[in-house]
């Protein structure tokens, strides 16, 4: 990956992944687009990491596609640009984030915008920097959501809010994200990493196996029946019964003390 367009650390079970392109407001590059997808890869494969922060540096998260590329391409004969230009190089990012089995948090530290705010809304829990902004800006380059936000909006916010966010492309306070359930929680901006670090470890300090399968059994439940994702979480739960770190739970509680989890 390109060094200087991310940064990727691991440090106490925890993978941070920051976009570091400050003075392009961490547009999208070849090389930031590569970096985040190693980055997730590695995080995934690695046993010690327990969870994954992505976050940005400057006064942005991630503004989207990079719109002076974009508009050179737009200047070009359609006839020079071929279909394969339109598709993500390494697959979209939403089904990266989706198919990684560790929690994924989005640390929302300043502007989100069009394939950034899809970025955001594909990770398992947002937290907002209270200067962020956001905005599927899409309409207003003359094209429509194609990084998940048709996808994800609708589910987090209902329908009828997010045909008004992505039919306008207005920008919304970090605030107004967190009433409407756009993000999880809005913090002052000095207290953002610490934040996304606290929640980190809070959800580190459980059975790698048992977020493992109630990050499936969320995602999976959002597009079957009831019937269908009962028999696929009780299926998971015979299979965590089995586990060390179950017992560990079960004792635990009855001998009043805190678990000491194997995290298996």
């Amino acid at each position: 990956m390109a060094e200087e367009d991310v940064i990727y650390k691991k440090e106490g079970g925890i993978a941070t992944i920051t976009l570091n392109r400050p003075d392009k407001m961490n547009a999208f590059t070849p090389g930031i687009v590569g970096g985040i997808h190693e980055s997730i890869e590695d995080a995934s494969s690695d046993d010690e990491v327990r969870v994954i922060i992505i976050t940005g540096t400057g006064r942005a998260f991630c503004s989207g596609a990079d719109v002076k590329a974009m508009a050179e391409r737009a200047s070009q004969p359609d006839d020079t640009r071929s279909r394969e230009e339109a598709r993500p190089p390494r697959g979209h990012l939403a089904l990266l984030f989706r198919d990684c089995d560790k929690p994924v948090i989005a640390a929302i530290n300043g502007v989100a915008v069009g394939v950034g705010l899809d970025m955001a809304l594909a990770c398992d829990i947002r937290i907002a920097s209270d200067t962020a902004r956001l905005s599927e800006a899409y309409v207003r380059r003359g094209i429509a959501p194609a990084g998940g936000g048709a996808y994800f909006l609708p589910r987090l916010v209902g329908v009828d809010k997010a045909c008004q966010l992505i039919f306008t492309g207005d920008m919304i306070d970090a605030r107004e994200a967190e009433r409407i359930g756009m993000v999880t929680m809005v913090v002052p901006p000095e207290e953002l990493e610490d934040a996304a670090r606290e929640l980190a470890e809070k959800i580190a300090k459980n059975p790698l196996m048992a977020i493992r399968y109630a990050k499936q059994a969320i995602y999976a439940g959002l597009e079957t029946d009831l019937k269908t994702s009962l028999d696929y979480t009780m299926a998971m739960r015979q299979e965590l019964l089995k586990t060390e770190d179950h017992k560990e739970g079960t004792v635990s509680f009855v001998e009043k003390r805190a678990p000491m989890f194997k995290k298996e």
